[in-house]
This record gives C-alpha cells, sequence and structure tokens, in this order.
C-alpha cells in the first residue's frame, strides 16, 4: 500500500495572526517569500528533522528552511558533516537559497509554516498548523528517526502521534520510542540566542546527528 501524498500548504491562510503579518511583510519587502515555507528534501527520507518555524530574515525571506539565520549555520554544516547535506552553506553567493544544496535521506519542516510576530506562535496556531505535521509525517513511508529543535517542535510531534508531552520529557540529546518504530530525538534549537549563551554549542548540537548518523548507518 503506497503511502498518502502530501503537498506543502503554500497557500494556507487558516491563522488570521500569521496571514495578517506575512501579508504585511510582502508590502513591506516584495521580494521576500513571506509565505508559508515548505519543508526541504525528499519525502522518502529516514530523517526528519522539525524546527520551530521560519525566521523573518532567514525562511521567511528565502522561502527554504533554516536559510539565512543563525539556526542554520548550525544546522547545515551538522548535517553536512554526517552525510545528509551536499553542501554546509545554506545560501548562495547572491545572498539567497544556494541552488547546489540538495539532502540526501533527510527532510527538514517546521512545527508552524509562518512567521509568527516576534518569533512566538500561539498555542491555536501550533494546534492549526499540526494537521499539515501529522499529513507529512504519514506521507514519509521510510521514516525512523525525528530530530525535534525545541519544545515546541518536541510538542508538534508528540500531538502529531496523538501523544501526550507530559508522558515524554523534553531534554538535550534525549531519545523516545514513538509509534511504527520511529524514534524522536530532542535537541536544544539550534537559535542564536541558545549558542551566544552556550546552552547548546557546535559540538553537543553536532551530536545529535553523529547519534542519528549511527543509528541509520
Amino acid at each position: 500500500m503506497s503511502a498518502p501524498q502530501f503537498l506543502d500548504p503554500l497557500a494556507c491562510t487558516a491563522c488570521p495572526r500569521l496571514a495578517e503579518h506575512l501579508a504585511a511583510i510582502r508590502r513591506r519587502d516584495p521580494d521576500w517569500h513571506a509565505l508559508p515555507v515548505p519543508a526541504f528534501g525528499p519525502l522518502d527520507a529516514e530523517l526528519l528533522v522539525v524546527g520551530l518555524g521560519p525566521g523573518e530574515r532567514g525562511a521567511n525571506r528565502t522561502g527554504r528552511p533554516f536559510t539565512g539565520d543563525v539556526a542554520g549555520e548550525l544546522l547545515y554544516p551538522a548535517l553536512h558533516r554526517f552525510g545528509f547535506a551536499t553542501a554546509s552553506e545554506a545560501l548562495g553567493a547572491d545572498g539567497w537559497a544556494n541552488p547546489a544544496l540538495e539532502l540526501h535521506n533527510a527532510r527538514i519542516t517546521n512545527a508552524v509554516r509562518c512567521l509568527p510576530p516576534a518569533n512566538k506562535p500561539v498555542t491555536a496556531e501550533i494546534r492549526q498548523c499540526n494537521g499539515h505535521l501529522r499529513a507529512e509525517l504519514a506521507a514519509m513511508p521510510r521514516l525512523k528517526v525525528i530530530v525535534a529543535l525545541g519544545t515546541v517542535a518536541h510538542q508538534a510531534v508528540l500531538w502529531a502521534h496523538g501523544l501526550k508531552p507530559a508522558a515524554y520529557k523534553f531534554g538535550h540529546d534525549v531519545r523516545h520510542d514513538l509509534p511504527e518504530g520511529r524514534l524522536l530525538v530532542d535537541s536544544y534549537h539550534c537559535s542564536g540566542y541558545n549558542w551566544r549563551t552556550g546552552r547548546l554549542t557546535r559540538d553537543s548540537f553536532e551530536a545529535v546527528f553523529a547519534g542519528v548518523r549511527a543509528i541509520l548507518g
């Protein structure tokens, strides 16, 4: 039986606050993406990385997850080091998404696909977008490992599997068994704040993906 198809919700306006925020950004910067950001990478991947949501000058501008902000400066080198990306540089020479960058056996998505004001989605918006994540997970027949970047992504992944977050405590490089033999691996978010404060280092972040590579072989 084939897996369900999944199409990124590129025209979704289900959350009025987010839709209005993006419309204002498009008026201000017409060349920016400023729409729901599609996932990046193949649906037949064994690894799915789930972030919180687009950064204003990152994915919201370029249209590719973790592309153009500090978080991508940690994520893509880690994926490249362990063979999940063809390059470590998310941006091309023109300051937009690097066209030479491809993901191998990996996909990147977000718990919330639209940029929220002040980078803070409300619970209702996370819930509303969770249906898209649930459909995306159902369309990934070979998925084995999900890396959740931060507590919101951790919560969203559990909701998408019909699980209660209270039973799965978040912690950096902590692993949780999920239905269908999948494994959830938590990581502190690779945000500029966590990097600057030392809560997350490049070594501690890349250790998560070293573990994923060991699992997937």
